[in-house]
């Protein structure tokens, strides 16, 4: 009986550049957690975090490979280059943090009281969460949208800082509830606020654009998008301003770090990370805004 719907495995997930970088992935992903759950070992919230980073991240590899290599992901009701290039981007920034968080919570110098088999475990590990995040970035780098080109939104400059935008998000929660006492006034609630609206609409965002449902909304999608960046920048500008202002000054916060703050326990610290992570959030959708001019959305690729 012969077959009319063409090859069954599809050869190129494996041997094309995106492929081999992610078998890379997948070999790295592997050998970082073995490495860390043999003999490595991890503890508190930083260590489970890591483990949850590596193990996520490989079976998501796995399963992209497994349906691309099986065709399997064209009966998805995905947008299976956005999803891709959605996770690529989240599995770099992931990969990273676990990267830097890892050897500098667990890998020591010497050899007490840990014991030097457990200490060069560690420092193998982080050896191979390292060249795992390299291995996510080249995907980035690979997948991305080139100037001119017709692609997935998520691969495009635009799509990418989306995700970035939401991470960077997620760190300003994490400081947030870390005694950050952000409650004290109602300006600092706002920023809150532009906090939480703002991760929510990227979120909503990039969840249209990965199941490919923007062609069924009753408003323009790319149009939508655009003046939604605009309100954002607008949203983060005044929170740039107002979180310094009732955090650092004098007449409502300190300008300086109290010398009686506990190290890791000090609402001064929560919020300085916080006021970094808000210019940086606004940097990125300042950028966003102006990538997203010159782009073309694409749902269905």
């Amino acid at each position: 009986m012969e077959s009319t719907g063409g090859p069954y495995l599809n050869t190129a997930a494996v041997t094309s550049p995106v492929g081999i970088v992610r078998l890379l992935q997948m070999t790295f992903g592997c050998t970082t957690f073995s490495l860390v759950a043999h003999q490595g070992g991890f503890s508190a919230a930083y260590g489970t975090f890591c483990m949850f980073v590596w193990t996520f991240c490989f079976a998501i590899t796995v399963f992209i490979i497994a349906c691309e290599f099986t065709h399997l992901h064209s009966c998805l009701s995905l947008s299976w280059g956005n999803f891709t290039a959605a996770f690529a981007m989240l599995a770099t920034l992931m990969s990273v943090t676990a990267a830097v968080i890892y050897p500098l919570y667990f890998v020591q110098v010497g050899c007490y009281p840990i014991g030097c088999q457990v200490r060069d475990f560690r420092i193998a590990a982080s050896v191979f969460a390292g060249l795992l995040f390299v291995a996510y970035a080249a995907e980035v780098f690979l997948t991305r949208a080139k100037p001119g080109q017709v692609t997935s939104y998520m691969a495009t400059i635009s799509g990418l800082l989306k995700i970035v935008q939401a991470f960077v998000a997620c760190i300003i929660f994490g400081a947030l509830v870390n005694d950050s006492q952000y409650g004290k006034y109602v300006a600092t609630q706002w920023c809150v606020a532009v906090y939480s609206f703002c991760f929510v609409v990227t979120v909503v965002v990039v969840a249209f654009s990965v199941t490919g449902k923007t062609a069924l909304l009753w408003f323009p999608f790319e149009r939508s998008v655009v003046i939604y960046t605009f309100g954002a920048v607008l949203l983060y500008m005044s929170a740039a301003v107002i979180w310094p202002v009732f955090c650092f000054d004098s007449k409502y916060g300190s300008p300086q770090r109290p010398s009686l703050c506990a190290k890791g326990k000090c609402p001064w610290d929560s919020q300085l990370v916080i006021a970094i992570f808000t210019y940086v959030n606004l940097l990125l959708y300042v950028l966003d805004l102006a990538y997203s001019q010159r782009i073309r959305f694409v749902s269905h690729l």
